[in-house]
């Protein structure tokens, strides 16, 4: 079994020669636009599971996970050439729905702050001095 850093570094270089051929090589109009946000490869070098998300949201979240499985032994070959490894784990896709939670939360963090009246600080005692001596 690989150690930890080493497991870390092949998910790491499948995420990014994923991104990669995501990017130049794959026509497929349902996977533009979709980015690798994390990629966990299992103890055992068999499996490799790829987390996707898309600034369009869940809304084509099975469209873009369809066009994935769809590709998956394309990408998997072509990994197996770029990522030297005696076998390469099979690729499982999975919706990552953790950009989209992030933005809901900034939106109500934002929609508090424009709601939450700003604090008005007292002067400070050292200008009040200022003042009266001039």
């Amino acid at each position: 079994m690989p150690s930890k850093i080493r497991m870390r570094r092949i998910s790491e270089r499948v995420r990014e020669e994923l991104s990669a051929m995501l990017v130049k090589e794959v026509a497929d109009p349902r996977l533009a636009g979709i980015q690798i946000t994390e990629v966990k490869v299992d103890r055992e070098l068999a499996y490799a599971d790829v987390f996707v998300s898309a600034v369009e949201g869940v809304e084509r979240s099975a469209e873009i996970l369809a066009g994935l499985r769809h590709a998956a032994g394309f990408f998997r070959s072509e990994l197996a050439a770029r990522v030297e490894l005696r076998a390469f784990p099979r690729l499982r896709f999975h919706w990552d729905p953790t950009p989209e939670n992030a933005d809901r939360i900034e939106r109500v963090l934002a929609q508090i702050r424009a709601e939450t009246p700003t604090p008005v600080e007292p002067p400070d005692e050292d200008t009040e001095d200022a003042a009266d001596e001039a």
